[in-house]
């Protein structure tokens, strides 16, 4: 599943290709996502223009004109293509091969000059929402987001009033969407790692120098994985289709068996399971 690099990396992919483009007409070719499309709000596209994509947590947010908002999530295997004017086809977003996934076409808008966005999802477990602007404060799946992990807002003042009297490990709070949105498997470990926390300690042992470690760690972490294009992990690509690079720096995400990758360390790293997710540690580093 994307987390926040790969997510942010697709919106400034689209934002090259969409922008101030006017949306035609809307083939869905498939209602059954992981909630039900709603034909008559899709419908309400017609005519429109995308002015603006954001990115909240792992979700994408299109402004349509003035009035509308459309909210995507892409789910495990969701990925958009664009095809231009000259018939050539991009790919943004998770792929598996590019000339055989037409099947999986799941919502495709016409945008102007003979252009589309393709919206392919093998697993469906994505989805595609219309809500009116107005609407935005309201919206179930933005309203309980804990700040964004980049944002000024995260911080040692934000971090201590939140854990106060909470008894969790620092892997799953990381991990919690009301904490700090954004963040998942993949990254909550190389943070730890660099942090030289134990994934398993309860947060209530954290000093406040090690809180700091995790705070600036996380911005760190994240500004480098969107600056390589997001990790391909699952076909994930960027711009272009280009291929994600962070991966090829990850310091101890899926290294099990492999030597410590800090210099005065001779351990290998470690793997178990917290809250049933993949957790990956070196015992003499982290503490």
């Amino acid at each position: 599943m994307p987390e926040l690099p790969e997510v942010e990396v697709v919106k400034r992919s689209l934002e090259k290709k969409i922008l101030n483009l006017k949306v035609k007409r809307v083939r869905i070719n498939d209602f059954n996502l992981r909630y039900k499309v709603d034909k008559y709000r899709i419908a309400l596209l017609k005519g429109k223009k995308i002015k603006k994509i954001e990115r909240r947590s792992k979700f994408l947010i299109f402004e349509i004109s003035s009035d509308l908002i459309m909210l995507i999530h892409l789910g495990m295997t969701g990925k958009f293509f664009f095809i231009n004017r000259d018939k050539k086809k991009f790919k943004t977003s998770f792929y598996y091969n590019l000339d055989k996934n037409e099947k999986h076409d799941r919502i495709i808008f016409y945008l102007q000059n003979n252009q589309k966005l393709i919206y392919n999802d093998v697993r469906k477990f994505g989805f595609i929402k219309l809500y009116k602007s107005k609407e935005y404060k309201d919206i179930s799946h933005l309203k309980n987001l804990g700040p964004e992990p980049l944002s000024k807002y995260w911080n040692l003042k934000y971090f201590q009033k939140y854990i106060l009297n909470r008894n969790r490990n620092i892997k799953s709070i990381l991990m919690d969407q009301k904490f700090i949105s954004g963040l998942g498997n993949i990254y909550v470990n190389e943070i730890l790692f660099l942090s030289r926390i134990m994934p398993y300690r309860k947060i209530k042992t954290l000093k406040n120098f090690e809180i700091i470690k995790i705070v600036k760690n996380t911005k760190k972490v994240l500004k480098n994985s969107i600056k390589m294009g997001g990790s391909s992990i699952k076909d994930f690509s960027s711009d272009n289709g280009k291929m994600g690079e962070f991966q090829q720096r990850f310091k101890v995400y899926g290294r099990k068996g492999e030597k410590c990758s800090n210099v005065d360390c001779t351990r290998s790293i470690l793997k178990t399971f917290i809250t049933n997710r993949a957790t990956f540690f070196c015992k003499r580093c982290q503490k």
